[in-house]
């Protein structure tokens, strides 16, 4: 249905209202941000203990992202990098931006046992693709 949100309603002040809709949608989608198809490589990806090999690895990943999932990523990570820019205010550190996001933005297709494991990978990925932006998405 088009909803109209009234963005002047004063309720969209509290910034945890826009972040928790944000994350909603996000997690709501038919497919995370990162397709159920890529969850795996991207999981084998961060687990790479070559840094410079890990890191071409998930650049590699991202641009092999369809379009949508790509163009969606990058403003959104880069929003995320303003966020970060402003964590003596916010207290929202590369780590806490990841924790929130990591597991909304990434998972698997079945909820299996490892998902505690999993959790961990998760916010790895989104931690290093907010560490590395310009690298992997460069203008």
């Amino acid at each position: 249905p088009d909803e109209q949100l009234d963005l002047d309603d004063g309720r969209w002040e509290d910034i945890h209202v826009v972040t928790g809709a944000l994350k909603l949608f996000l997690r709501e989608l038919p497919e995370p941000l990162v397709p159920f198809s890529h969850f795996d490589k991207f999981i084998a990806a961060i687990k790479i203990q070559d840094p410079a090999m890990r890191g071409r690895c998930i650049r590699d990943l991202v641009l092999s992202l369809p379009a949508a999932h790509h163009d969606t990523m990058k403003v959104l990570f880069r929003h995320l990098c303003r966020v970060i820019e402003h964590k003596e205010e916010n207290r929202m550190s590369v780590q806490s931006v990841a924790i929130v996001f990591g597991p909304t933005l990434l998972r698997p297709a079945s909820e299996e046992s490892n998902m505690a494991m999993h959790m961990v990978f998760q916010n790895q990925v989104v931690e290093h693709i907010l560490n590395h932006y310009s690298y992997i998405f460069p203008d």
